[in-house]
C-alpha cells in the first residue's frame, strides 16, 4: 500500500513537472536555470605571493629548425612567448620529427632499427622547463635504446623554472604578430596547437593537475566576437555567445567556450618523474656560451633554452615581454575562467590574477602600481556580477 501511494505521488509530482516546463515553452521561456558565478574575493589581505616571468618572445614566432655543426646536430625549440606551456607537446613533436629528418645511417639510428644493438646514439636537452621536459619525453618514447639515452642539461629544475610561474590556461595567445610571421610559421603554429592540444587531453587527470573549464572572454565591442579563437574554434568545444550583461559580469558581449586548464606544479613535477622513471638523467649545470655546448658529448642537442637562447645562440629577435601575477588565497568553489582587461584562473595552488605584458623589460621583481592596477581591475569584473 505504501509504495502504490508513493508510487502515485511519483507520477503526479511528474506530471506537475512536465506542465511547468510545457508553460515555460508556451510563454517562449527557455527552462534553463542561469550559470551561477561565485565571486572571485579580489583585496589586498588576499594576496599570498606576487610573481613575475619573462615570456621568451620573438615577433616572427617561435623557432623550430635543425642545424648542422660539425659533427653534430642542433635542433631548436624555443621563443613561444606567452604560448610555451600550451604548445609544448606540439613544438617538442615538430622538433623531434627534425631529428628523424636529419637522420643518417651514419650518425644516428632510430629507435626501431632492425639492429637495435647498434644505436648507441646520446641526445642532450638543454633547458628543464615545459619546453625542455615535453621534448626530451618525446626523445624516450621514439629513439631511447636503454636507461640514460636522453640528458637534460638545466641550471635550474622543477620548480624553480619560469615554466612554474605560468598562468598555464591552455590557449596560445601572445605567441607572435600577425603581420611578421610566414606561411611556413603559420603552418608549424597550426600543427602545434592541434598536436598540443590532443596530448594535454589524454593527460586529463588529477595526477598531470589538467583539467577542462569553461571559460568567459568579456568584449565591450560586438564586433570582436567574430574573432577566431587562438589556433582554431575546433579546438574549443562548447562555444556560446551572451549577449546579458545583467548575469555575465556586466559585460555586453560574452564568448564562452571550454579549454584546460594545468596546474603546473603538479604537472611538472610529474613530467620530471616520467623522465626519471623512463631513465633519464639529469645535469644541474649552466652553459654559458656555444662553445660550452659544443664539447657536450652528445651528437645530438636540442636547445630548448627559452630566453636564453638570446645569449647562447646570439639570436637577437628575442626579448622578454615580462609579465606579473597577483595570487590570491584559493577558492575551490570557483569553477570558471574569465578573460578580458585582465585574466583569472583558478588553480589548487591559488587564484592566479593576470597581467601586464611589458615588451624589452628584463626586470623580475614585482612593481606596487602593476599589483594595484591589476587588483582593482579584477575587482571591477568581479562587481559586475549580480548578487
Amino acid at each position: 500500500m505504501n509504495i502504490e501511494t508513493n508510487r502515485r505521488d511519483f507520477l503526479r509530482g511528474a506530471l506537475a513537472a512536465g506542465a511547468v516546463i510545457a508553460a515555460a515553452r508556451v510563454r517562449g521561456l527557455a527552462f534553463n536555470p542561469e550559470r551561477h558565478f561565485a565571486p572571485v574575493k579580489v583585496s589586498r589581505d588576499r594576496v599570498i605571493r606576487e610573481v613575475v616571468g619573462l615570456r621568451p618572445y620573438r615577433a616572427e614566432g617561435f623557432v623550430v629548425s635543425a642545424e648542422r655543426a660539425g659533427q653534430k646536430l642542433i635542433v631548436h625549440n624555443y621563443g613561444h612567448g606567452g604560448g610555451g606551456m600550451t604548445l609544448s607537446w606540439g613544438t617538442a613533436s615538430l622538433a623531434v620529427d627534425l631529428l628523424r629528418d636529419s637522420m643518417t645511417a651514419r650518425t644516428i639510428a632510430p629507435r626501431r632499427s632492425v639492429n637495435r644493438s647498434a644505436s648507441h646514439s646520446q641526445y642532450a636537452v638543454l633547458g628543464c622547463g615545459v619546453s625542455g621536459l615535453s621534448t626530451a619525453r618525446l626523445l624516450q618514447r621514439r629513439y631511447q635504446n636503454g636507461p640514460g639515452s636522453v640528458t637534460i642539461y638545466a641550471r635550474e629544475l622543477p620548480p624553480d623554472t619560469t615554466s612554474n610561474i605560468a598562468g598555464a590556461h591552455w590557449s596560445p595567445t601572445t605567441v607572435f604578430e600577425p603581420e611578421a610571421v610566414s606561411a611556413q610559421f603559420t603552418e608549424q603554429f597550426r600543427q602545434a596547437c592541434r598536436i598540443s592540444n590532443r596530448a594535454f587531453q589524454l593527460l586529463a587527470g588529477s595526477e598531470y593537475g589538467v583539467r577542462w573549464i569553461e571559460t568567459f572572454e568579456l568584449y565591450r565591442n560586438e564586433a570582436l566576437l567574430a574573432d577566431e579563437l587562438p589556433g582554431g574554434n575546433d579546438l574549443y568545444p562548447a562555444i556560446e555567445i551572451h549577449r546579458d550583461p545583467d548575469h555575465y559580469f556586466g559585460y555586453p558581449f560574452v564568448k564562452q567556450f571550454s579549454t584546460m586548464l594545468i596546474e603546473p606544479s603538479i604537472y611538472l613535477a610529474a613530467l620530471l618523474r616520467d623522465f626519471y622513471v623512463a631513465g633519464g638523467r639529469v645535469v644541474v649545470k649552466e652553459l654559458r656560451s656555444r662553445e660550452e655546448i659544443m664539447r657536450l658529448p652528445e651528437a645530438v642537442i636540442f636547445n630548448c633554452t627559452g630566453l636564453g637562447a638570446r645569449a647562447l645562440f646570439d639570436d637577437q629577435k628575442l626579448g622578454p615581454v615580462r609579465g606579473q601575477l597577483e595570487v590570491l588565497l584559493p577558492q575551490p568553489e570557483i569553477d570558471y575562467c574569465y578573460l578580458g582587461r585582465g585574466y583569472m584562473f583558478p588553480r589548487r595552488d591559488g587564484i592566479i590574477l593576470g597581467g601586464t605584458f611589458d615588451h624589452d623589460d628584463w626586470s623580475l621583481a614585482p612593481r606596487a602600481d602593476q599589483a594595484a592596477t591589476i587588483l582593482a581591475t579584477h575587482a571591477e569584473i568581479i562587481n559586475g556580477l549580480k548578487s
